[in-house]
Parts: structure tokens; C-alpha cells; sequence
């Protein structure tokens, strides 16, 4: 494991880095001189970096108890006790109170708002217009997360809580932070403090009437937790329900303007047919070829032995989940864009496709994100056509993995579909 890499393996990791604008591209030139488990040859910052379902089934399963958040980064800092980056039973505690408002039975009561948020954005989009589906994708993301959990609708607020929110995530974005841990970054003081003071605010509105609506906010209320507690669920749902959704909901759009065949034969089956298993192929394979949240930054708290070596203690760890699912060993043509790997209910090895993690610690919005996503996209599709009008967009890697610079699509009403 330890073994130095090979020059070539540097020149193409470069290469790589120059034609895809990403650290991805070195990662996976990288997987070609190493194995499983391998770490990054730079000067000041050696991580190590696993992969495949033997690393995922310990990290997320049988031994998640040594894989932990860093408490110095600024995830931990800006979202502080959220459901998503405590342990222990401090985890399974707020967990328990959440999963109600998410779980698979809740999710038909959505469905009116999520369709509502999603004709109100699209009506706003002038005929034959290019519209940038990234961002379209995020306003109507936004909206049904806030509305959904917290009913809120911000669909006026959105002006004053924009900038916060996308400062909130480049905040906690990969960036030079991860090499530097105290570089000053003033820029971002403002925005966040403007973000919490629009959430403690909603949380007080709510405390103020004798009768609320049976929503998570309320049953987090009802649980008798401090309003910061609160805040910092609230706020990890709506910075990681919301932009993993922007993410998926981007990225299919980019790959349905890449593959024109399988766009049209998607239209026909929605406007056929009441369930569309063509849809339910199309997000797996967009979230297996862009997972949102495509890699793990831990802290190793105990060795932890692997097939290929051992990871010591109080060492970084990325565990990559876009690498396990770009592993020509366990997906075939790994990388093109194939909806019907996923067909019939097609089983893959276990912990070789995780898009929303897995064990304990899976996703707790994973039903929510792919029920909304189905609902989003099928009415678009039967609302309007999408023509493709970008050049080349690149992964992104930021807290999510999303589309760059944006996916400019031509945007029409369909004529059956017109007034």
C-alpha cells in the first residue's frame, strides 16, 4: 500500500486534473497503481483514500464506530449537533425523532406540495428561454424541503436567504481549509449569521401559536429540545436535503441532454404510463454515476485494517463512494451512462452501489429525495421539452457532486400541454 507510485501515475494524474477540472479525474487515474486502499503522495497532506464495498460495508457498518466526523472541520462547525454529523446515541436520539416526518409512509402527503413548488418554478420560465436547470433545480429543491419539514414556504424569502444558503455551502465545500485548517475565512461570518438568524426566527414564530402543524419542526419542538438543537437540525436539512436533491435532479437533466434516445423514450413512458420504470433506472444510474454525496471526510479513530493495508489511528480518511461506483470490476462500461444496468430489479453486490450510504448512518432522506425526484422530473418531462444547449460541464466537487458551470437547457411548453 505504501509503495511509492510510479511516475507515469503522476503525469496522468496531472493529465487528468487539466482535462476534467476536478480531483476526480486524478483519483481514478490514481486507482490504476494502487489498489483498494492507497494514499495521496503530496507534500503536508496524505490521506488516505479507500474504496469498494469492503471499505463501505466498514465504514458505514461494522466498523463505523472508528470512522468519525473531524471536529475541526467546518461541516462539524456550521451544522455543530445536526443528525448528520453526531455519533452515538446523541445520533440515534435525534434520528429517532426525525425519521417519522420521512419515512416511506409519509411520503404520498407530499406529494400536492412537491407538485405545487414545481409548476409555480416552471411557470415562471418564459417559452423557448435557456434556462439554467442547476439553479431551477435548486429553487424547487428548496422550497419542498422547507415547506415539507418545516411548513414554511419561502417561495418570498427567497431573495433574502439565497446568497446564505450557497455561502453556507461553499462553506463547508472542499477547499484550501482542508490543507490549511485555521486559514481566516471572514467572508463567510455575514451570510452565516444571516442564515441562523431566518431559522431562529421561524423556530420562535412557531413557539408563539398555541396550535402547530404536525410537521418535523413541530415534533422537534414537542420533543423539548433548546432552540439551538433545533437550529442545527433544521439547518442540516436544509442544506443537505436540498442540495443533494439540486444535485440529482441537475444531473439527470444533463445526462437526458446528453442522450437524446434515451430522453425521448422517457417522455413517451411518462405520458403512457401511470409509473414510469424507465424514470426509476435513469435516477439510479445518474446517482450512481454522480452520488451527491460522493465521498467521506473522517478522522480514523482505532487502526483500522483493511484487505490492503492498515489505516492508522488519528489519520484522515476519504472513503469514496464515486470511486465504488465507477469500478470496472463491479459495474460494466462503468462509465457510460446505461439506465438499463438497472432493469428488472437487477440486484448489485452489496455495498457496491450506496448513493445514500448505508447501515445505521444511511441517509435518512433517502426515500423523501428519490420519491421527489420521481414526482419532479415526471412532471416536467409531461409539462416541457428540454433541449441541451451546453458545451462541456464537469463534475463538481463540493458538498455535493453537481454539474459545472450549469446545465443550459432550451426550455418549451408543450403544445398539448399550452393554455
Amino acid at each position: 500500500m505504501n509503495k511509492p507510485l510510479p511516475p507515469e501515475a503522476g503525469l496522468e494524474a496531472l493529465r487528468a486534473l487539466l482535462r476534467e477540472r476536478s480531483p476526480l479525474g486524478p483519483l481514478k487515474a490514481m486507482t490504476k497503481y494502487t489498489g483498494y486502499l492507497f494514499q495521496i503522495p503530496m507534500k503536508g497532506f496524505q490521506p488516505y483514500v479507500v474504496y469498494g464495498a469492503e471499505a463501505n460495508r466498514k465504514a458505514l457498518v461494522t466498523e463505523r464506530d472508528k470512522v468519525l466526523w473531524r471536529n475541526t472541520d467546518p461541516v462539524t462547525d456550521l451544522l455543530k449537533h445536526g443528525v448528520l454529523i453526531v455519533d452515538g446515541d446523541e445520533h440515534d436520539r435525534y434520528r429517532e425523532l426525525m425519521e417519522p416526518a420521512l419515512h416511506p409512509s409519509a411520503l404520498s402527503g407530499y406529494t400536492p406540495l412537491i407538485l405545487r413548488h414545481t409548476e409555480n418554478v416552471s411557470a415562471q420560465w418564459q417559452d423557448g428561454s435557456i434556462m439554467d436547470m442547476l439553479v431551477e433545480s435548486r429553487k424547487i429543491a428548496l422550497l419542498i424541503i422547507m415547506d415539507a419539514l418545516f411548513s414554511k414556504d419561502v417561495t418570498a424569502d427567497i431573495p433574502r436567504i439565497w446568497h446564505p444558503i450557497l455561502k453556507a455551502i461553499e462553506y463547508i465545500s472542499p477547499g484550501a481549509w482542508i490543507l490549511w485548517r485555521k486559514i481566516p475565512r471572514p467572508g463567510f461570518r455575514k451570510p452565516l449569521q444571516e442564515l441562523d438568524e431566518y431559522l431562529f426566527g421561524i423556530i420562535e414564530e412557531r413557539r408563539k401559536k398555541k396550535e402547530g402543524k404536525r410537521d418535523l419542526l413541530q415534533h422537534l419542538i414537542d420533543a423539548g429540545l433548546s432552540d439551538q438543537i433545533i437550529r442545527d437540525q433544521m439547518l442540516t436539512m436544509m442544506i443537505a436535503g436540498h442540495d443533494t436533491s439540486t444535485a440529482l435532479l441537475a444531473w439527470v437533466f444533463a445526462l437526458l441532454g446528453q442522450h437524446p434516445d434515451i430522453h425521448k423514450k422517457l417522455v413517451d413512458e411518462v405520458d403512457t404510463l401511470d409509473k414510469s420504470p424507465l424514470l426509476d433506472q435513469v435516477i439510479k444510474e445518474a446517482l450512481r454515476l454522480y452520488p451527491p454525496i460522493h465521498i467521506g471526510n473522517r478522522r480514523v479513530a482505532e487502526n483500522l485494517t483493511f484487505a490492503e493495508g492498515t489505516v492508522p489511528a488519528g489519520e484522515r480518511l476519504f472513503y469514496s463512494i464515486y470511486l465504488t461506483h465507477h469500478d470496472e470490476k463491479i459495474w460494466e462500461n462503468a462509465e457510460s451512462f446505461c439506465p438499463a444496468r438497472f432493469a428488472h430489479g437487477r440486484k448489485t453486490p452489496p455495498f457496491s452501489y450506496v448513493p445514500f450510504g448505508g447501515g445505521p448512518r444511511a441517509c435518512i432522506g433517502a426515500a423523501f429525495g428519490q420519491a421527489e425526484a420521481r414526482i419532479v422530473l415526471s412532471h416536467l418531462l409531461k409539462s416541457h421539452t428540454f433541449e441541451f444547449t451546453c458545451h462541456k460541464i464537469h463534475a463538481h466537487m463540493g458538498a455535493t457532486l453537481e454539474p459545472r458551470p450549469g446545465v443550459n437547457m432550451k426550455v418549451t411548453k408543450r403544445i398539448e400541454n399550452r393554455e
